[in-house]
Parts: C-alpha cells; sequence; structure tokens
C-alpha cells in the first residue's frame, strides 16, 4: 500500500518539475557555468518547494493554501522581479567568475534562489491538488503516513529529474569554453528576464 503512495508521489513529484521553465534555465545555466553541483542544489531548492507543497496539498491544510493562494499576486510580483533580476545578473555575468562560485556561499545562494523562487508561484498547490484528486489520493490527507510518504515520493521524483537534467548537462559542460559560455549566460539572461516580465504583465491587482 504504502510503496503505492511512494510510486504515485514519484511520478507526480517528476512529472512537475519536467517541464524547462525558469527555474530549469537557472539549472540548466549554473551548471554549464559553475558545475553538476551547482545545477543540482539549484533543482532541489525546487524539488524542496515542490515538497512544501506537495505537503500543505496532501495534508489538507486548506488553511495556509487558502491564504497563499489569496495573495498570489503579490508573491507573483516578487517572484517576477526577482525573476527580472537573476536574468540582468546573468546576462551580465562572466564565466571565469561563475566557475569561482560553485562552492560555500554560491551553493546556497542557488538552493535558496529557486527555494524562493518556486514558492512565489502558490498556484502549484492546486496543480498537486488537483492531481491528488485525479489519481484518487485526496483521502491520504486523513492519513498522516500515507502523506508522509506521498510528500517523500513528490520530492524523490522532483530531485531525480533534478539529477538527470544536471547530470545531462554537465556531459557538456567541458566543450564549452569562455566564448560560447558568455552567450550561455546572455541567452539565459535574457530568455529568464522574458520570464519574469511575462509574470509582471500578467498581474491584475485590484
Amino acid at each position: 500500500m504504502y510503496i503505492g503512495f511512494l510510486l504515485k508521489g514519484l511520478i507526480i513529484g517528476f512529472s512537475i518539475a519536467a517541464p524547462v521553465g525558469p527555474i530549469g534555465l537557472l539549472c540548466i545555466r549554473r551548471t554549464l557555468a559553475e558545475g553538476r553541483t551547482a545545477g543540482l542544489v539549484s533543482g532541489l531548492g525546487a524539488a524542496t518547494a515542490d515538497a512544501l507543497y506537495g505537503c500543505i496539498a496532501g495534508f489538507g491544510l486548506t488553511f495556509i493554501s487558502t491564504l497563499l493562494i489569496s495573495q498570489q499576486v503579490w508573491f507573483r510580483v516578487v517572484g517576477g522581479f526577482f525573476l527580472c533580476f537573476l536574468g540582468l545578473r546573468a546576462f551580465l555575468s562572466r564565466p571565469a567568475e561563475q566557475t569561482a562560485n560553485g562552492k560555500g556561499k554560491g551553493l546556497v545562494g542557488a538552493y535558496a534562489s529557486t527555494f524562493f523562487l518556486t514558492l512565489t508561484n502558490p498556484m502549484t498547490i492546486l496543480s498537486f491538488a488537483a492531481i491528488f484528486a485525479g489519481l484518487g489520493l485526496a483521502s491520504a490527507g486523513g492519513n498522516y503516513v500515507s502523506a508522509s510518504i506521498l510528500v517523500l515520493g513528490v520530492f524523490s521524483g522532483s530531485a531525480l529529474w533534478w539529477l538527470l537534467l544536471s547530470g545531462g548537462v554537465s556531459f557538456f559542460q567541458a566543450k564549452f569554453n569562455l566564448r560560447e559560455l558568455k552567450w550561455v549566460n546572455r541567452i539565459s539572461g535574457i530568455l529568464i528576464l522574458l520570464f519574469g516580465l511575462y509574470v509582471l504583465t500578467r498581474m491584475e491587482i485590484g
């Protein structure tokens, strides 16, 4: 029974993490510029946030989800501006400096930034709630053991995707010279900035 919850959690976590958006771009850029560890740690920040939102949905903490969703506009404003900041910083980054930041505070910052960015999208809770209900997992909220295993599966599935992505991208890291890495920074920076602007232009504050 519990193995079934774990497997379903793995599938949910993997499927939610897999679409390449701004977090995926950050993971790819950091892997190429700073190494596989930086890319993986960036992904684990997002996986932790996914697990947290999965926990809120899985344990039926409706008062928290209601509060977060009611404030989603402001979360998106903050997230949009943060994406713009990260995009500009990536665009202006020098590859030689990036490779020197793959340890210590660099890894903490990589983890914290993706964790924060993922949290600024409270609608993720609705995604988890809809998937849980669609798979007949809504009842897990009444069973703390089942819900805990489900959340563990969500984190593991999300982390597995980031491990595969950072590992796959790192294979090409040695093939990029400084000039090519500079273009990686510029292109990824522009795309991340566009994601941020897209989020901000869709705001309906009222």
